[in-house]
């Protein structure tokens, strides 16, 4: 029998993981289609996340699947933090490519309201292409210039990561951004940057309020309700939440990695 309302045969349900299966059921209700493909690779990395321990320090989680602006708004966590897009997204299989000048997807996640404390948060932001990257990942700037951002810059020779969280440290140079990229902070005085599965930066920047009535956007900085640095790279995953330790990020980016895998848009 055929369930309408995920598009699945009741053995499929029967052994997917019950929030994979609400997460299909919200991309159907919004308008949006998944591939049998999509499916398996989101329950297996929900199934992995939760065997990792690191399923709970999630607040949203944007698999960015289904490749329409309906499904890619979805929050993979629970029904909170359904994304807006604006006009100007390039929605595909590989993920979602903004135009590098107007566009952003508003998360309606504030930091402040959401995240226990600034001295345990951390976001995730998966670029798999190769282009000339001029904007910011995923951020927010509150009152006060209380900042919460992801960003990494490719001028076409080397990077320029800049990455911050109630704090700013620049991380080495390289000639490809392409990745998992994450930051993550867990103590009041240092928090880390990863690219896939090592730490590339470390900064002993004292932590400050997180930012406050603003919320997080994707593809761009939102400065206090104004669009700042529109990024231009593909994205084929993203995630706010609490802190992760060196041993949690690293099988974080064993989970995404192995479903980006699945999907055959790894890098």
């Amino acid at each position: 029998m055929i369930l309408a309302s995920h598009g699945l045969i009741a053995s499929q349900i029967a052994s997917f993981d019950a929030d994979a299966v609400a997460f299909f059921g919200r991309v159907t209700t919004a308008g949006g289609t998944l591939s049998a493909t999509e499916k398996a690779a989101v329950n297996t990395l929900v199934v992995d996340m939760k065997a990792a321990g690191i399923w709970t320090l999630q607040k949203a989680i944007y698999p960015m699947v289904g490749a329409s602006a309906a499904a890619c708004a979805q929050n993979l966590k629970s029904s909170s933090f359904t994304g807006t897009f604006s006009s100007g997204w390039t929605f595909a299989s590989g993920g979602v490519t903004g135009n590098g000048v107007s566009t952003f997807m508003d998360t309606t996640l504030i930091p402040s309201v959401s995240i226990a404390s600034e001295n345990s948060t951390h976001l995730s932001y998966y670029v798999n292409q190769n282009v000339k990257i001029t904007g910011i990942q995923i951020g927010v700037r509150g009152a006060n210039n209380t900042d919460l951002f992801l960003s990494a810059r490719f001028d076409g020779s080397n990077t320029r990561n800049s990455v911050n969280i109630q704090g700013t440290a620049t991380a080495p140079e390289t000639n490809n951004v392409q990745g998992f990229l994450a930051v993550s902070r867990i103590t009041s005085s240092e928090f880390k940057y990863y690219k896939n599965n090592s730490v590339f930066q470390t900064s002993t920047f004292i932590s400050s309020p997180l930012p406050n009535s603003q919320p997080v956007w994707l593809g761009a900085l939102n400065l206090t309700g104004t669009i700042l640095l529109p990024d231009n790279a593909r994205c084929a995953f993203a995630s706010i939440g609490d802190g992760l330790s060196d041993a949690q990020e690293s099988t974080f980016y064993t989970a995404v990695q192995a479903f980006q895998t699945t999907l055959s848009r790894n890098v």
